[in-house]
């Protein structure tokens, strides 16, 4: 018992000391910048604390049974077998206990299939290895791919804060506006996923998979490829540049611009 208390005291001296901004201690997933990734979240945190009470009750129970009941106490077993009484109740306690889960994460299911009233449509095209991304009815459409360079791939610089996290064209998206994105794929199975946005679909060729979001505060939001798709899946991130919508529409003008010029070049 000293050992483990030496051992406890130690454990939670580190623990103080250390910072709570340490990566490998942000261990839970992100709140994230819209509604639906808040709801995600809270739905996780909800459920999470379900089962730790549940652990609590049933190794509790486990642990002070083995305890009082043990054979070095002159415990005598009991001889009764079966009870309807006790079969009933933890057979309906867990029935009420899903049905408790079930009933919000459907709701938040439901809000995440709800593409309706959606007032820009971009769709994304996954290859090996990098995006397309097509504002559909604008003509804008331009690829995304990994801008890390190969010194800081192959060593011979110091890695980035952004390492493999880089790309040549960001996805430029307006706040408070419902986006919709329609995914597929040129190739292999690609995956779409960005955490702060809870959004995460397969982009699988020759099928169109849909998912909408309202980003809620402008900054910049990274994910990547989340389904093994080839010996670079690892070089497929996903950058998203979140913007007033003035700046959107500054954006957008200008981009038109840039295509309007390459097409004439052509």
């Amino acid at each position: 018992m000293r050992y483990l208390n030496k051992f406890l005291i130690f454990v939670m001296i580190n623990i103080s000391v250390l910072p709570a901004q340490a990566g490998w201690l942000d261990l839970n997933m992100p709140k994230g910048v819209t509604d639906i990734s808040n709801e995600v979240f809270g739905l996780h945190m909800l459920i999470l604390w379900i089962c730790v009470v549940i652990g609590v009750i049933v190794f509790g129970a486990m642990f002070w049974s083995i305890l009082m009941h043990r054979k070095s106490k002159g415990v005598t077993p009991a001889t009764w077998h079966e009870s309807t009484k006790l079969e009933f109740i933890w057979t309906i306690v867990p029935f009420i206990i899903l049905i408790g889960m079930a009933v919000p994460a459907t709701k938040t299911l439901i809000k995440m299939y709800d593409h309706s009233d959606s007032e820009i449509h971009i769709k994304i095209t996954g290859y090996q290895w990098l995006w397309q991304y097509e504002y559909l009815n604008t003509g804008i459409s331009y690829y995304s791919k990994l801008s890390t360079p190969y010194s800081e791939i192959y060593n011979k610089k110091s890695k980035n804060v952004n390492y493999l996290q880089q790309v040549d064209n960001e996805l430029v998206v307006p706040i408070n506006k419902k986006i919709r994105f329609l995914l597929t794929s040129n190739d292999v199975l690609h995956a779409w996923w960005v955490p702060d946005l809870a959004l995460k679909r397969d982009a699988m060729p020759g099928y169109i998979n849909e998912m909408s979001t309202i980003i809620n505060k402008p900054g910049i939001y990274r994910g990547s490829c989340a389904e093994l798709c080839g010996r670079h899946h690892g070089f497929m991130p996903i950058v998203i540049k979140a913007v007033t919508e003035d700046e959107y529409e500054k954006w957008l003008t200008a981009r038109k611009v840039k295509t309007s010029g390459v097409a004439k070049i052509k």
